[in-house]
């Protein structure tokens, strides 16, 4: 069912970045369902292929487009990026969500790994995940100069720029294996408000907003704890957590408010989460 204040947004693309599962898939579907026209990214696109078809069956107004794109290779966004304005046009809508997290405390992590996490060599790869500042930080940065880059060139003035970010970007849980994370998020915190001052300075009309959930249950927990499968279940045991759809939810609620509305940050968590 169509939404009062996405009418304007029917027909009109968004990206998507990590759209091949958890928060990623439930924004895309939402937005499908508004009647977008929707690029969906990852490093591997067969689940988004099996949404697309999901999504057509099911006989939702919008397209889900899916397109492979490696987020730690710059190379690889700004291919994406001129592919969506050869074959469609421009961006309208940036939602950057992918991102991720690796059980490296502070303590102990090393210079090289550290050194290695702001490292955009292309030809550069983690053995194991992509490192967080490349897709927390970096990537989402490309993304967003490219995305308001494409509404420039075509004179979009009432674009937007969503960053999902965490509950980690307003506070520091007493957990080492996440510190590192944190810092990143907290990264996303001042680039989202640094985006909307620039924007302003811009005199656009352009906004930008900031989506952060806490606990979320989706696979995240299982990379973050991928040598100890049981502590990762246990992460979403212990309370009623938030759904990915809640998440989607949101985006759908910052998107359909009046242009003239600049919601800057949301910041939602489960009920019974404490911190």
């Amino acid at each position: 069912m169509a939404r009062a204040g996405m009418e304007r947004w029917r027909d009109r693309l968004a990206l998507v970045t990590g759209a091949s599962g958890g928060i990623g898939a439930a924004v895309v579907r939402a937005l499908v369902q508004q009647g977008l026209k929707v690029v969906g990214c990852a490093r591997t696109v067969g689940s988004i292929e099996e949404l697309a078809a999901e999504c057509k069956s099911a006989g939702y107004p919008g397209t889900l487009i899916p397109f492979r794109c490696d987020l730690s290779n710059e190379e690889d966004i700004l291919s994406m990026f001129s592919a969506i304005r050869c074959q469609h046009s421009g961006v309208d809508i940036c939602i950057n969500n992918a991102g991720l997290a690796r059980p490296d405390t502070l303590l102990s992590g090393s210079t090289s790994g550290w050194k290695d996490m702001f490292n955009m060599d292309p030809c550069w790869r983690h053995p194991i995940a992509l490192p967080g500042l490349q897709v927390n930080v970096l990537a989402l940065s490309i993304c967003t100069r490219e995305a308001y880059q494409s509404m420039k060139e075509r004179k979009v003035d009432d674009g937007h720029i969503i960053n999902i970010n965490s509950m980690s970007g307003h506070r520091v849980l007493p957990q080492s294996v996440v510190h590192f994370y944190s810092a990143t998020k907290y990264a996303v915190t001042a680039l989202t408000e640094g985006l909307r001052q620039e924007l302003r300075e811009a005199q656009t009309h352009i906004r930008a907003t900031c989506i952060s959930p806490g606990l979320v249950e989706t696979q995240f927990a299982f990379k973050l704890h991928d040598k100890d499968p049981e502590k990762a279940a246990a992460t979403y045991e212990h309370i009623k957590c938030l759904k990915p759809e809640d998440v989607a939810e949101a985006v759908i609620y910052v998107l359909s408010a009046p242009p003239h509305v600049q919601i800057g940050d949301i910041q939602m968590r489960p009920t019974e989460q404490v911190t």
